[in-house]
């Protein structure tokens, strides 16, 4: 037997904006030319846009795809980012940073967290901040990437990006099309089913049929394909996250690149800040339960850095998911699939998390379902993980007498969040599945800092001499004050590599 026969020959792509060519972009990369790929897009059709600050694991998709460096900052106007900035979310005027890599330094025996709360209890009085590269350096605005060896302290470092996602999407399309995919300009009139109920093509506007064996919905919260041919549910999950707009204004630059994302609590929500090599991306994600469209702008135009460079843009969505994001021969990657609000900068992670696991699954013709089930299980944990992640940080407020806030302090929580919570508490210990995308620093760092803090530690630290640990956990912090100063501004650091000024 011919080992291709039964191989998907051609693939259709419903959307462009960043999930359709981050899907094309990463599909050509991996295939060649074979199957054929096909996007269709209409350039009336506007994009969401809010993906513009990611998480470290954008560089997974960067090597897959094949982007250097130099060249996706030039192209795509990005900065460095060390972590977010939440002001306000534990009570009024507090401010805590959720950094990039890792807590303390690689040291025998018990994780390096628990030998802090061990310290802590038998009297060391240094935050948990002071342990973290990433934080100071971020306070300081510096940047540098994670090297040396585990024992080097520049090795517990991790970055992102800040980036305009309008770029981002330019710039892999200029690579999908260099491999072969083709692009049809305009809108989707019909959707062609076969008695199979599986998609057979898609019909444009202006007549053209787009045959294919897979197709890929990336049309946005519209979800034309699986929610609308398909008829995938959606899953409400606005009783957890009741955020349901943003506005969003970009502003002038002003001053050096602060390295990372700031996250400010408004009455009805709160306030993004994106530093950029060009511009400050702003948005203001509120639930219009509390706060007017209106309410919203003026708030928003009120606290920017810089003078406003365009008209305010209003957004609506949905907080939840699709269980079922993978249906016969339709797969959603994107919007489409589910919704977040960026709180965390989960947004793109979506997008290439679904193309990781579709091209992990990838199927023959014969579509078969256990590929399909296995996606949808994995896309589900994937968005339980971070909806869980989301909601600690609205309900652990204190402080705030809004009525937005008060009902997130009193709202019934997930029994697996209220579980992580409890265990946190009682012994220290942070309870992670394998493939959980916020790991312990991300939980450590939210949890303390939003006031949730453990008052006991894994037993096995009590085989440290007290003064030992208690030493070799200052020495860590120690380390990390005299190395900041040493490391370059963030702008130094970019402008070096961009060859020329931020």
């Amino acid at each position: 037997m011919n080992e291709s026969t039964g191989r998907i020959r051609r693939i259709v792509i419903l959307g462009g904006g960043t999930a359709g060519w981050m899907t094309a972009a990463a599909l050509s990369a991996s295939f060649g030319r074979t199957p054929s790929i096909t996007l269709l897009e209409s350039e009336e059709i506007g994009t969401v846009g809010v993906g513009e600050a990611t998480i470290p694991t954008i560089h997974w998709f960067n090597e897959l795809v094949g982007l250097d460096e130099a060249d996706f900052l030039r192209a795509t106007k990005a900065t460095f980012k060390l972590g977010i900035e939440f002001v306000g979310w534990r009570r009024p005027g507090h401010r805590y940073f959720h950094p990039f890599g890792r807590y303390g330094a690689t040291l025998p025996g018990v994780a390096f967290h628990h030998r802090w709360l061990k310290a802590r209890a038998d009297g060391l009085d240094l935050p948990l901040s002071d342990l973290s590269l990433a934080t100071r350096l971020a306070a300081e605005n510096r940047f540098a990437k994670p090297q040396g060896e585990a024992r080097s302290i520049l090795s517990t470092l991790g970055y992102a990006y800040h980036f305009d996602a309008g770029l981002y999407a330019r710039h892999l399309r200029t690579r999908a099309e260099e491999r072969g995919v083709t692009r049809v300009e305009g809108k989707l009139r019909d959707v062609e089913r076969g008695d199979d109920g599986r998609v057979t093509a898609l019909v444009t506007e202006r007549g053209e049929r787009l045959e294919g064996d897979l197709f890929v919905d990336c049309s946005g919260f519209r979800a034309l394909l699986i929610g609308g041919a398909m008829g995938s549910r959606f899953e409400d999950w606005s009783h957890w996250l009741p955020c349901d707009r943003a506005v969003a204004v970009p502003s002038a630059r002003v001053g050096e690149t602060t390295p990372y994302t700031r996250s400010t609590v408004r009455s009805a929500g709160w306030q993004w800040r994106i530093p950029l090599q060009h511009r400050t991306g702003n948005g203001y994600v509120y639930c219009s339960r509390h706060c007017s469209d209106d309410e919203a702008a003026a708030t928003l135009l009120a606290n920017l850095d810089g003078a406003a460079l365009a008209e305010p843009r209003h957004l609506r969505f949905t907080a939840g998911t699709r269980r079922a994001p993978w249906v016969g021969n339709v797969v959603a990657i994107g919007l489409s699939s589910g919704f977040l609000e960026p709180l965390e900068s989960t947004s793109i992670h979506l997008i290439q998390s679904g193309i990781a696991k579709l091209l992990t699954l990838f199927p023959d013709a014969d579509m078969d379902p256990a590929l399909a089930a296995r996606f949808n299980a994995l896309f589900s944990a994937d968005m339980d993980g971070i909806k869980d992640f989301l909601i600690l940080h609205y309900h652990a407020t204190q402080g705030h007498d809004d009525p937005l806030w008060r009902e997130c302090r009193a709202m019934p929580l997930p029994d697996t969040l209220l579980a992580r919570e409890a265990q946190y508490r009682r012994s220290g210990r942070i309870i992670l599945d394998a493939d959980d995308l916020f790991r312990e620093a991300s939980w450590l760092a939210v949890l303390n800092g939003q006031g949730i803090e453990a008052t006991d530690y894994n037993p096995l630290a009590d085989a440290l001499d007290p003064a030992t640990n208690i030493a070799q956990v200052r020495q860590v912090a120690d380390v990390i004050a005299r190395a900041a100063p040493t490391l370059p501004r963030h702008d130094d650091a970019l402008a070096a590599i961009l060859g020329h000024p931020v």
